[in-house]
C-alpha cells in the first residue's frame, strides 16, 4: 500500500503516474521536523537489517554504512569515496525489523545518511520545504518494488536488435573508422549488432549536424551500414553551440529557448564546443522543438541515440573563466607562496560543473522563474523526455533505442541508462554487478556498463571477464575512451575466446529478451539479489557478488585477475551451467559453498533446480537469430 505525504508546493517531476490523495506531512509514519529551510526525518536500524535502493549509485547492494547525495553529478571516477554519480533515483528500501519503501519526490539534493555518523540510524535531510513523500508498507522487499514499479509507469522496451553486442569508443571518427571496426568483427567471425559514433562525427560538435568531409553521403552511408545489419548510434549532448548561422542555436536564442541568467539573458557554458546554450528542458515547448531535431538524424536512417552531458556537464561557465583568468593575470610575475599556489589551482579545478554557475542558471516552470538548484535532477531526465515524446509520437513503441547518462525516477519511461564513464578496474565488474537490481528497482530495465571499462587502459583478461557479466545485462555495450588502449574484442591475441563470450550472449537472447519483457509488463526486476530470494538465508542476503537472474538463474561473474575460477554460494541445489560459444558443460550441484573453475572464454550461469532456460543457435547478427529453433537447458 503506497501513501503520499506532501510539504509545501512541490514541483511536478511527473516521476508518479498514479494518482494518490495527498496527506499532510505532519502525518508521515516516519515523523521528520524542519530545520533551517529543510526537512530532516530519521529511521532506527537493526544490526541485521538491509537497505537497498538509490538506483544508479556507488558502494554496495546494501546501502549501510555510507552517505549518499541526490545530485546527478559528471564525476569519471568512481571510487569508493564518492556519495553521487550521474543519477538522482531516490527510492530506498528498509528490510528485516521492518520491511518499508520510500520515495522522496523532489529534484533537488538530498543527503542520505545510511548508518554513517550512527551505526543503527538512517537521517535523510531534503534540501528544501516543498515535496512529497511516498510511503510504501509491505511484508517482502519484492512486493515493496512492485508497488513502487506500478506507480511510476511501466519501463521502457528497446527494439529487439538493441540486445545484441555493440561496440562504441570515444572516437570512430570517420566512415572509414567504423568500416574498420565492422570489418575487424566480420573477419573474427564474432557478432556485433551497433558501432556507435561519439561526438566527432559532428560538424565542430553541433548537435544533429554530421561532418560532410568524415561522413560524405551519410544517409546512404548509413543505409549501407544497415544492409550489413549495423545500427549506428550517435551521441547527442545537451549543450547547443553558439554559432551565427547554425540553424539550432538561431532559433533556441530567437524563441528564448534557452536556460537564462536572473536577469534574463542567457547563460552561457562551455562544452565540447565551446560556448553553448542550454536548452530549458523543463518548458513543454522547447522540449517539442528539440525533441523534433532528431528527425534531421531519423531522416537519414538512424533508430538509436544515447544522450550525454545532460546533468548537466558544464566545463566553465563565461562568467567563472573571466574569473579565473582575471585571478592569475593578477598574480603574473608574483612569487607565488603554498597558499596562493593552491588558491591559483583550486580556482581552475573549480570550473568544471561549479555549484556557483549552477545557482546562476534559470528555468520557467509553469511560468515562473526557478533557480536551478531546485531541478538541478531532472534536467537531464527532460532532455531525454523531450527525445521519448517524439519518438512515441513519430515512431510508437519499440522503435528506438534510447539511453541517458544523467536520469531521475520516470525517465525510465522513455529510456535506459547506462552507468557513465568507469573505469577499466576489477573494482568495476563488482561496481556494475552491484548497481543492476538498484537500477531495476527504479524502473531503469534496460542498462548496463562500460564492458571493459571507459577510462584508462584495459587488459585482455579484464575485458573478458567484464564481457561474461555483460552477457546477461539488456546493455552489452563495450566503450573506451580516447587515448586509452584498443579494446575491441579483435584487438586482442587469440580473438576466439571474445567470440566464444559474445557468441554466448546471441545463444542466450530468446531467454533475457522474454524475462526483460516480463519484468516491463508485470513491474518486476531481472536482476534481484539473493536475500529477495532467499530472506532467511544469512549467507544469501550478506552476498554481494552474484545475483538472481530472472526466475530461472543465478549469476555469479569472476571479478578478480589471474585466477582460474571463483567461490560461490548455492542457496539450494542448482546445476552448474559452464556457456561457451559452441559448448554447454552441466553438473548438478547441492546446497553450500563450491569452488567453481572458469576459463576466460566461459560464462558461469546456475539454473534452479526445475527449471529450465531456453538457447537459440548463436548468428552475427540478431536479425539473423532463429529465435523458434531452442534448445532447454539443463
Amino acid at each position: 500500500m503506497i501513501k503520499k505525504f506532501t510539504s509545501g508546493n512541490p514541483i511536478d517531476t511527473q516521476a508518479v503516474v498514479e494518482k494518490f490523495n495527498a496527506l499532510p506531512i505532519a502525518e508521515f509514519p516516519l515523523g521528520g521536523k524542519f530545520e533551517n529551510g529543510n526537512f530532516v526525518f530519521e529511521f532506527d536500524m537493526a544490526d541485521s537489517d538491509i537497505v537497498y535502493g538509490l538506483g544508479e549509485a556507488p558502494r554496495g547492494i546494501n546501502k549501510r554504512g555510507w552517505v549518499y547525495n541526490s545530485f546527478c553529478s559528471d564525476d569519471p571516477f568512481h571510487t569508493e569515496t564518492k556519495s553521487s554519480l550521474y543519477a538522482a533515483h531516490n527510492f530506498l528500501m528498509l528490510s528485516g525489523s521492518k520491511t518499508f519503501g520510500i520515495f522522496i519526490d523532489f529534484p533537488s539534493k538530498i543527503r542520505w545518511d545510511i548508518g554513517y555518523t550512527t551505526a543503527n540510524k538512517t537521517v535523510i535531510t531534503i534540501d528544501g520545504t516543498d515535496f512529497d513523500i511516498y510511503y510504501i508498507d509491505g511484508t517482502k522487499p519484492l512486493e515493496i518494488v512492485k508497488e513502487f514499479r506500478k506507480s511510476i509507469g511501466t519501463s521502457y522496451v528497446p527494439p529487439f536488435w538493441a540486445f545484441g553486442y555493440q561496440q562504441s569508443r570515444w572516437s570512430y571518427h570517420n566512415a572509414e573508422a567504423v568500416d574498420a571496426v565492422v570489418d575487424g568483427y566480420n573477419k573474427a567471425e564474432i557478432p556485433l549488432d551497433c558501432v556507435y559514433l561519439d561526438i566527432d562525427y559532428m560538424e565542430r560538435y553541433k548537435d544533429f549536424t554530421v561532418d560532410d568531409e568524415k561522413f560524405p553521403n551519410f544517409k546512404d552511408y548509413v543505409s549501407k551500414k544497415r544492409e550489413e545489419g549495423i545500427h549506428l548510434i550517435p551521441i547527442i549532448d545537451a549543450g547547443v553551440k553558439k554559432e551565427n548561422g547554425y540553424d539550432i542555436y538561431e532559433e533556441g536564442r530567437k524563441n528564448g529557448y534557452f536556460c537564462k541568467n536572473e536577469d534574463g539573458t542567457d547563460f552561457e557554458g562551455g562544452v565540447w564546443p565551446g560556448i553553448v546554450g542550454f536548452p530549458d528542458f523543463l518548458r513543454p515547448d522547447v522540449r517539442k522543438w528539440f525533441g523534433s531535431k532528431y528527425k534531421i538524424l531519423t531522416d537519414m536512417g538512424i533508430d538509436g541515440f544515447w544522450n550525454d552531458m545532460n546533468e548537466p556537464a558544464i566545463f566553465y561557465s563565461v562568467k567563472g573563466l573571466n574569473k579565473a583568468l582575471d585571478k592569475a593575470a593578477s598574480l603574473k610575475g608574483q612569487n607565488l607562496d603554498l597558499s596562493k599556489f593552491f588558491e591559483l589551482k583550486d580556482t581552475f579545478a573549480g570550473l568544471s560543473n561549479s555549484p556557483e554557475d549552477y545557482s546562476s542558471i534559470y528555468h520557467t516552470v509553469d511560468g515562473k522563474q526557478v533557480c536551478h538548484d531546485q531541478v538541478h535532477n531532472i534536467y537531464g531526465a527532460n532532455m531525454t523526455k523531450a527525445a521519448g515524446e517524439y519518438f512515441a509520437e513519430e515512431f510508437g513503441k519499440e522503435k528506438i533505442l534510447m539511453f541517458s547518462r544523467a536520469s531521475y525516477v520516470g525517465a525510465h519511461r522513455s529510456s535506459g541508462i547506462w552507468f557513465g564513464d568507469n573505469h577499466s578496474w576489477w573494482s568495476h565488474i563488482l561496481l556494475d554487478l552491484k548497481m543492476l537490481p538498484s537500477a531495476n528497482m527504479c524502473g531503469f530495465l534496460y542498462c548496463g556498463a562500460d564492458l571493459g571499462g571507459f577510462n584508462e587502459n584495459a587488459t585482455r583478461d579484464l575485458v573478458l571477464r567484464f564481457l561474461a557479466l555483460g552477457v546477461f545485462t539488456p546493455l552489452m555495450r563495450n566503450h573506451a575512451a580516447l587515448g586509452t588502449r584498443n579494446q575491441e574484442c579483435y584487438s586482442f591475441e587469440n580473438s576466439d575466446d571474445f567470440k566464444d563470450i559474445v557468441e554466448v550472449r546471441y545463444r542466450l537472447i530468446p531467454y533475457l529478451y522474454r524475462t526483460f519483457k516480463k519484468a516491463s509488463e508485470e513491474n518486476d526486476m531481472i536482476f534481484r539479489p539473493l536475500s529477495f530470494d532467499y530472506p532467511d538465508d544469512k549467507i544469501a542476503r550478506e552476498c554481494e557478488t552474484q545475483l538472481m537472474l530472472g526466475d530461472e538463474c543465478m549469476i555469479c561473474p569472476v571479478y578478480e585477475q589471474n585466477v582460474g575460477g571463483r567461490y560461490v554460494y548455492l542457496p539450494e541445489n542448482m546445476t552448474f551451467v559452464k556457456l561457451s560459444g559452441t559448448s554447454i558443460t552441466t553438473e548438478k550441484m547441492s546446497k553450500g559453498t563450491h569452488y567453481i573453475e572458469v576459463a576466460l572464454n566461459e560464462v558461469p550461469l546456475f539454473i534452479k533446480d526445475g527449471r529450465q532456460i531456453e538457447l537459440c543457435k548463436p548468428a552475427m547478427r540478431t536479425s539473423q537469430l532463429d529465435t523458434t529453433d531452442t534448445v532447454m537447458i539443463p
